[in-house]
């Protein structure tokens, strides 16, 4: 006689196990800072999305037929009852070994490892002649995003021509990181140091989101950044304003924000060309307003998210290297208006 409640525990685990796939399904759009990671933008990524499916599809199938051996195992009748010459089956049992432990293993690794070095010739680095080469540094826990040559700095944001092939030159002032941006490419580390060579190229027009792939601390989780794909022709019109100082304060709000500014001490960590800011601990803030998010991705760049992460940066960023203001309100007030017109 069957017990009800046995089979009700028999169920159990696959019913966890639909569950948990469900959860991540439903989990894996939860925020717009998500990567796509099998939507590829990029000829590199295209090219490792197609070898991660080719080594997914040959997995599945190894997975299949492992478990097709062991159901048969489990349900086919003992040696003992088997008819037959007990010598053939043994022969047979070997060549059954030879196949399927050591000549088929051999043919899936040589196969899975000459679509490895293909997709490895394919993501070969190009010359750096003539190509626009991006120097990215990684801090607990942001971006700081050099343009060699172009007297350009910003933070947590890479701008990139649409179709053309980027260099980067990436190393870490702290600790290692790790740059990825799914959708353009597979991850490269970041090691005080040491630099590393690699490239991105973007398809097409769009934001991609990058990340910090290794864990670097307490605010790992929250060291993203956005490449932002662009035209040719808006591209230089991007790079060109990332060039100019900061514009000077017209209004006395925002001069004595200004004020504040080199006051309070924020200027021994952050620059602003155009001023006597000139400090290297932080982002540099010349064109803060013209940036899409604050704190490496942790919140958009609005006024209140920019009060707020003033104010108190540890309510947004708990770890971060920021100091609490403690200003006053019309100070803060001040302040905000004047970052808000660094554009």
């Amino acid at each position: 006689m069957n017990n009800p409640a046995s089979a009700r525990n028999d169920r159990l685990p696959l019913f966890i196990i639909v569950l948990l796939l469900l959860a991540s399904c439903l989990l894996g759009g939860c925020t717009e800072s998500t990567p796509a990671v099998f939507w590829p933008q990029g000829e590199a990524a295209r090219e490792i999305n197609t070898l991660w499916w080719i080594l997914f599809g040959m997995g599945t199938a190894v997975y299949l037929l492992v478990m097709a051996f062991v159901l048969f195992a489990l349900f086919r009748r003992r040696q003992a009852d088997l008819p037959g010459d007990p010598q053939k089956n043994g022969v047979n049992g070997r060549r059954l070994i030879w196949f399927g432990g050591v000549i088929i293993p051999a043919i899936i690794l040589a196969v899975t490892y000459g679509f490895t070095l293909d997709t490895m010739r394919d993501l070969r680095l190009p010359s750096a002649d003539n190509r626009l080469v991006i120097k990215v540094t990684g801090y607990q826990w942001w971006w700081e995003v050099v343009y060699p040559g172009e007297n350009a700095i910003t933070a947590n944001e890479i701008y990139l021509p649409v179709g053309e092939e980027v260099l980067f030159e990436l190393t870490s002032a702290d600790v290692i990181h790790s740059f990825w941006v799914p959708e353009l490419h597979g991850k490269m580390d970041l090691i005080p140091g040491i630099t590393n060579t690699w490239k991105l190229q973007a398809d097409e027009p769009g934001e991609y989101w990058g990340l910090c792939a290794e864990f670097c601390g307490m605010q790992h989780a929250k060291m993203l950044f956005l490449v932002v794909a662009v035209p040719p022709e808006e591209f230089d019109a991007w790079l060109e304003a990332q060039r100019q100082p900061a514009v000077a304060p017209t209004a006395a709000p925002t001069q004595a924000g200004l004020d504040i500014f080199l006051a309070e001490g924020c200027a021994e960590c952050h620059a602003i060309r155009g001023t006597a800011a000139a400090g290297d601990l932080g982002p540099d803030l010349t064109h803060l307003a013209s940036r899409l998010t604050l704190g490496a991705g942790s919140v958009s760049n609005n006024r209140g998210n920019l009060a707020g992460w003033i104010a108190d940066p540890h309510g947004i960023k708990p770890g971060s290297l920021m100091p609490t203001s403690g200003l006053s309100g019309q100070a803060l007030q001040s302040l905000v208006a004047y970052m808000e017109s660094l554009e």
